[in-house]
């Protein structure tokens, strides 16, 4: 039986992974609390490695946060983020891990870069300096992905997807996103009977968005490729894979299919005076979808599956 640990197996990306590798059947799925195991403690990293003989990694675990945590705290994003990468990556090595998946973020692209973003636009441009310190992190994940495979023969790969949203989201007032922050605004205002929700910036901006579950699918495959198949379609310096749906949206139509799903029959006004951000960003799949894989979740199908959810759970989202 494989034994497979996913690091972050928490979050919501993690935990969507440890949900499908448990269905497979025949793994043995490894998970470890972080009182159990704290990732920043290199000595307690390399010892759980030593001890569990484990097969592959999937490397979920990350300190992440909105743009105000990014630009207030970039600092500990940076430190934290290294950290882990470095002990988890390097561990694994030690402990001859020869199968590791590394999920980054579609912010390690340059802020201006041409849509939509493919692989090798990574490390052409400028960052986007309000969450720079994250992106660097995980652009440094990935080039020592690429550097133990070229240097020992590892099997490390890395996956960057787009905007994620599903079970197991933030949905705090404050610091939430985008999908997690519009359900919670749009289902208080249902409750209160409101007749206005006021939605930020102009809803011109077009994003894509993906369900984690699809991730986590796209994570799986990616992980098993072959290596044959894997290296016919990457570069040993260009290695990493978008994933997206490579289909987006007005942040407009965005708010209107929430509104929808979660049954707000008011008015909706845009703030054309708030901040809209970068106009459009969409991650190009067409590697992705080279190596056999393509999304199944369309937005509202998806959307309506995380209110459900939000629905079961949103005792844990009060103040």
């Amino acid at each position: 039986m494989k034994k497979i640990f996913v690091a972050g197996h928490n979050g919501m990306v993690g935990s969507a992974i440890a949900r499908q590798l448990n269905v497979l059947g025949d793994v043995d799925v490894i998970t470890r609390s972080r009182a159990e195991l704290n990732l920043l403690n290199q000595v307690d990293v390399f010892e759980f490695f030593k001890n569990n003989n484990i097969d592959q990694v999937y490397l979920a675990a990350a300190k992440v946060g909105g743009i105000v945590a990014n630009n207030t705290y970039p600092a500990e994003f940076i430190y934290e983020n290294l950290t882990i990468q470095n002990n988890i990556i390097h561990g694994a090595y030690m402990a001859e891990v020869r199968d590791l998946l590394f999920l980054g973020s579609s912010c390690i692209y340059p802020k201006f870069a041409e849509q939509p973003m493919r692989e090798d636009a990574l490390l052409t441009a400028t960052l986007e300096p309000t969450n720079e310190s994250y992106a660097i992190a995980k652009i440094a994940g990935i080039k020592m992905c690429e550097s133990y495979n070229r240097q020992y023969g590892c099997n490390y790969r890395s996956v960057m997807p787009t905007n994620l949203y599903g079970e197991n989201d933030n949905f705090h007032p404050e610091n939430s996103h985008v999908i997690p922050a519009l359900l919670r605004r749009f289902h208080e205002a249902k409750l209160a009977g409101d007749k206005k929700v006021i939605a930020w910036g102009s809803g011109k901006p077009m994003r894509e968005f993906l369900h984690v579950n699809d991730m986590a699918a796209a994570s799986i495959h990616v992980m098993n490729l072959s290596n044959d198949v894997y290296k016919a379609n990457t570069q040993d310096m260009l290695s990493h894979i978008n994933v997206g749906t490579g289909v987006d949206c007005t942040i407009r139509e965005l708010v209107e299919t929430v509104a929808k799903v979660v049954g707000f029959v008011g008015e909706i006004e845009f703030d054309s005076s708030k901040p809209d951000g970068a106009p459009r960003k969409l991650m190009d799949v067409s590697r992705l979808k080279s190596l056999g894989w393509e999304y199944s979740i369309n937005l509202e199908e998806g959307l309506k599956a995380t209110y459900h959810w939000f629905l079961n759970n949103q005792d844990n989202f009060r103040k």
